[in-house]
């Protein structure tokens, strides 16, 4: 079909017209995966006190802007998790280079908060990045293709989702099969290696919707020359990989699991990493890492809850003078339930 091909050069363009009227860069957009892949622009130097005191009150707010959005940012960490899917991830990229079928694939599976969303984008800004370093004058290759499977979800739906980031427009008259064959064909013609695939356990296999969406993806991992990453919640526990469909993805894919971390010296390494990045000017150093203990117990060694406390403790001790973190304001800061849920005896699961 010639209505999928995109004139090199012209991808960019297309992109930014799918996100010209969002409220914000989102990943699951061309333009917004290589926003997310490209480096930050570097923290503001703290300034000392009595620099700060001669601020002027619009130079003192543009300051504390900048200091806000640092802290706003989710500092990504390297925790095991992350190194062992980006190791897994590349090795399995590297295995099905050549493969013409039956490529083999990644799930990352686990509670909810525990990093997986996190592994799997780090996974695809490392295959981002080394693709444009080996690439570097290209602007025709789309390396990286990242969707959230929606609540609820049909087949057409998740093909839409592809279609959408992709920037292709994606109307009520627009038939799934057409779909999946301008999907398939601008993939292949971008030369796109890695397809992840997030909130996996939004299929169920119990029902034929779950079904047909899972055969939508068989059929998109056989026709994309790509590895397909998949993460969802307790994946292994759920009819995913039960039944004549189940046993496919079974017998396709290695499952990485996911959990709390235990209060041990990673977590304490976690901790002091995430203080490093902090920007206040009345914070002592190695408060934290004083406080690790109380942390795990606080966010029952989930990732996710640690860096929300933190942050969050950060941004309060900007906008109220304070310019430090106790254990007080950290106790302030509302945590999901799955965090304040977990156990606290300090073992977590591993």
């Amino acid at each position: 079909m010639e209505t999928h091909m995109i004139p090199p050069g012209h991808i960019a363009d297309v992109a930014a017209d799918a996100v010209d009227h969002q409220a914000g860069i989102q990943l699951t957009t061309w333009q917004g995966w290589r926003q997310f892949t490209t480096e930050p622009p570097p923290p503001p130097a703290v300034l000392s006190e009595d620099d700060y005191e001669r601020l002027d009150p619009f130079q003192r707010e543009k300051y504390d802007e900048e200091r806000l959005d640092h802290h706003a940012r989710l500092r990504v960490v390297a925790t095991s998790t992350v190194r062992h899917t980006v190791t897994c991830g590349r090795r399995l990229v590297l295995l099905n280079r050549h493969a013409i079928s039956a490529r083999r694939g990644l799930i990352v599976s686990g509670p909810a908060g525990t990093g997986k969303t996190i592994a799997i984008t780090q996974l695809g800004q490392a295959h981002e990045l080394l693709d444009r370093s080996r690439h570097p004058h290209a602007t025709d290759r789309i390396p990286v293709l990242y969707i959230t499977v929606p609540p609820a979800a049909t087949a057409r739906m998740v093909a839409a989702e592809f279609a959408r980031f992709l920037g292709l427009p994606v109307r009520r008259s627009s038939n799934i099969t057409d779909l999946m064959e301008a999907v398939v064909g601008i993939c292949t013609d971008t030369h796109t290696g890695l397809v992840l695939v997030d909130e996996l356990h939004n299929i169920s296999l119990a029902s034929r919707t779950g079904a047909e969406v899972a055969d939508t993806l068989k059929y998109f991992s056989e026709r994309i020359p790509a590895t397909f990453i998949y993460a969802g919640i307790d994946i292994e526990h759920s009819n995913l990989l039960t039944g004549t469909r189940g046993q496919q993805i079974a017998g396709r894919f290695t499952l990485i699991p996911t959990a709390p971390f235990p209060y041990n010296s990673e977590w304490k390494g976690l901790v002091a990493a995430l203080e490093s990045t902090l920007l206040l000017h009345q914070h002592t150093p190695g408060t934290l890492s004083g406080l690790d203990r109380y942390l795990h117990q606080r966010t029952g060694g989930m990732i996710g809850a640690l860096s929300h406390a933190i942050r969050g403790a950060a941004i309060d001790a900007i906008l109220t003078g304070a310019e430090a973190i106790t254990e007080d304001t950290i106790a302030a800061i509302p945590l999901d339930h799955a965090a304040q849920s977990q156990p606290s005896n300090g073992k977590g699961r591993r």
